[in-house]
């Protein structure tokens, strides 16, 4: 029997995750995001339709924990000093969207359906919040994301996501609680001092820990490390009676900080991406589309309602902070759409004995439904989105904020290039792995993050994809194939490389890299010019003895480079080496 349930569970995994990789291809190509794909996916799959899988309870309470680890990464990008910088924006703009149409919408279900207060909140204030998982990838596409109206809709959506735990909260006050555990506003309290001993556990324990893992510098180590912090503090929340999710996102606030943020943000991504998938396929397939059958015109039309009153508000308030209305316009329709924490919000409700099961997968549907509309309404309002042409030379530019630049190794060399970039004004991320090194760095005032930067997903992690300049300053020298595969998947970025000798100039010669620099030849070029200066030449002697050796190293150079090896330069090197002593 046990194996029987195993080969079924197998089967339904190989099902779910082969109709999410088709639905995510095509959805994607369509540019409808990968949720949606997810969405119909689980409904194909469900049992309203093709009904190949079979419990989508069970499996979306395991695929629950890609929320869970949703909610850490959050914290993770929630730094104090971030925080600070978006405050006004964060908690001004932010929190009057999320109240403000969070309120209109619960107001309407009332007024319109009859529902009870507690219902219509429960109801109305997730259909408040706005999809993430869609939004910033379509301002990442479109090049907007660091604009100043790129930086106002990742205010809201980062509020947003913050709000998620009060929300959680709220709704579990607002319904029964269960028999045994706590009821009413004695959750919040709970919660409250759940949240204070998570946090000096924090402090006392998980950062300690993640100190020591780092002296040892085994990856495999910190993925476990990372898993268990997650795991652990969202087991805590819950044996209290409270949301998993909550741990989560204290666990990552308490990490935000510290110079490991990227190596856990990169281990925990595929677990998180996985997981998160499989929840949206699960919640699809939980869409009873037979209530839906039974009410299209309901569903339909409050899902217009829905997009016309947030793109209302949300423009309005965008007015008030005077942007323009084209651009105000825009940031309404861009965050009209219901989010994917609904139907997290909404599994509470219905285990809270708030709403029904249908409820739940009625207003689901109009999730879904606003949230498939999104791309056709940015794309059917473009030219009215458009400044006109007169206004070109007013229209939102990106913030100058100078380069930015990725320094990879901060041993001799990589600290004197990444304090050279700083005096010239440039933002500099630092990435070491040498768990001794950054600590120095530190006491010296230098903020350096752990992690291994030959990983590819940690320099995503780190924003490379971002950045104008990699600067690859560590010992070891990376191979050619890993150089090219940065430039495919970084293309705004600028590449240099710190090599170690001839050798290494000639492997990464015909490499994407703009510049690889051998460690020591400047330096050795400017003793030599010193020791010619200090025995009398002068200056323009100096200037023809250093441009000679330029040009003859140069040469073997080129030749080497041609012939793939030191040695193919051997018989140009005498010639240049007899030429210079004089004998012809």
């Amino acid at each position: 029997m046990e194996e029987h349930s195993a080969g079924l569970l197998l089967r339904d995994a190989m099902l779910m995750l082969g109709f999410a990789m088709v639905a995510v291809l095509a959805f994607r190509r369509a540019g409808l995001g990968a949720t949606l794909g997810y969405l119909v996916a689980g409904a194909v799959l469900g049992p309203h339709v093709l009904g190949l899988v079979g419990n989508a309870q069970e499996m979306a309470e395991v695929a629950e924990l890609g929320i869970v680890m949703l909610l850490f990464v959050v914290g993770l990008e929630l730094s104090p000093a971030r925080l600070w910088r978006m405050k006004g924006a964060i908690f001004g703009l932010g929190l009057a969207q999320v109240t403000a149409c969070g309120l209109a919408v619960s107001a309407t279900v009332l007024a319109l359906l009859g529902y009870p207060y507690a219902a219509a909140l429960a109801i109305g204030l997730p259909l408040g919040l706005s999809s993430t998982a869609q939004v910033l990838p379509m301002l990442q596409a479109g090049g907007r994301l660091r604009t100043p109206f790129g930086e106002r809709a990742f205010a809201i959506l980062l509020f947003q996501d913050l709000s998620i735990i009060p929300l959680i909260t709220i709704v579990a006050a607002l319904g029964t609680g269960g028999e045994d555990g706590p009821s009413g506003w004695m959750l919040g309290l709970l919660t409250l001092a759940a949240v204070l001993g998570l946090v000096a556990a924090g402090r006392l324990l998980i950062r300690p820990l993640f100190s020591l893992i780092g002296t040892l510098g085994e990856r495999e180590l910190f993925i476990v490390a990372a898993l268990f912090t997650v795991l652990a503090s969202a087991v805590v929340m819950e044996a209290l009676g409270l949301s998993a999710a909550l741990g989560a996102f204290i666990a990552g606030v308490m990490l935000a900080d510290t110079r490991y943020r990227h190596e856990l943000e990169a281990d925990i991504e595929p677990f998180r991406a996985i997981l998160l998938g499989l929840f949206f396929v699960a919640v699809g397939m939980m869409l009873d589309l037979g209530v839906i059958a039974e009410n299209p015109l309901f569903v339909l039309g409050f899902a217009v309602l829905l997009i016309a009153l947030k793109t209302a508000i949300i423009m309005g308030l965008g007015l008030v902070m005077k942007m323009r209305w084209r651009a105000a316009l825009a940031l309404g329709l861009l965050l009209s759409q219901g989010g994917e924490f609904a139907f997290v919000l909404y599994t509470q409700a219905v285990q809270g004995g708030l709403i029904s099961m249908d409820q739940s997968s009625l207003f689901g549907a109009i999730v879904t439904l606003s949230m498939a509309a999104t791309p056709f309404l940015m794309i059917a309002t473009r030219r009215i989105r458009q400044e006109p042409k007169g206004a070109e030379q007013s229209r939102e530019e990106p913030r100058d904020e100078g380069a930015s630049a990725l320094v990879v190794g901060f041993g001799r060399f990589g600290q004197t290039v990444a304090q050279t970039l700083l005096a010239g004004g440039l933002s500099v991320t630092l990435i070491d792995r040498n768990s001794a090194q950054i600590d120095t760095a530190e006491e010296f005032g230098s903020k350096v993050y752990f992690g291994d930067g030959t990983r590819m997903d940690l320099l995503r992690q780190a924003g490379a994809a971002e950045v104008q300049l990699i600067m690859f300053c560590m010992d070891e020298v990376p191979e050619r194939e890993f150089i090219d595969a940065v430039a495919e998947a970084f293309p705004k970025a600028t590449i240099y490389v710190r090599g170690f000798d001839r050798k290494s100039v000639i492997a990464l010669a015909n490499s994407k890299a703009e510049y690889v620099m051998r460690e020591v030849y400047e330096s050795a070029i400017a003793v030599a010019r010193m020791a010619l200066e200090n025995i009398g030449l002068s200056e323009r002697e100096i200037e023809d003895a250093e441009g000679t050796y330029r040009e003859n190293d140069r040469k073997r150079m080129d030749v080497q480079i041609e012939g793939g090896n030191i040695y193919a330069a051997q018989e140009m090197t005498r010639q240049q080496q007899r030429e210079l002593r004089g004998e012809g």
